[in-house]
């Protein structure tokens, strides 16, 4: 993967943690949670479609976005914490070359064949 991808999503990263700051969390929660987006592979066992479905929901940094404004703007740190935990996963997910999956299997990502 190209190398500017990579310091783009570990300034996206940094940017997560920077959000996280703001909040009235431990740290600790942070690195407890960091890895719960992950959950969503369980969603492979009921096949290749909705594993990937349910894998790219909870990885797309759309949703995350969405997360972290509308608590925002209902004052909902837990809401802000689900999409900071969203977001940063995600950019760590593509720093190590993890993106977002096609229905063809789980090794298919939109940043190329994992393994390869």
């Amino acid at each position: 993967m190209n190398i500017i991808v990579k310091l783009e999503e570990t300034a996206l990263f940094i940017l997560g943690i920077y959000l996280f700051r703001f909040l009235s969390f431990e740290w600790w929660w942070f690195f407890v949670l960091i890895l719960a987006p992950d959950l969503s592979m369980l969603g492979y066992i009921l096949g290749n479609k909705s594993g990937a479905f349910f894998y790219n929901v909870f990885h797309h940094k759309g949703f995350a976005v969405l997360c972290y404004i509308l608590g925002s703007y209902f004052i909902s740190e837990d809401l802000q914490l689900a999409g900071i935990i969203l977001f940063s996963h995600s950019a760590m997910d593509r720093i190590f070359g993890y993106g977002l999956k096609y229905e063809k299997g789980f090794r298919y990502t939109h940043l190329g064949e994992i393994g390869k």
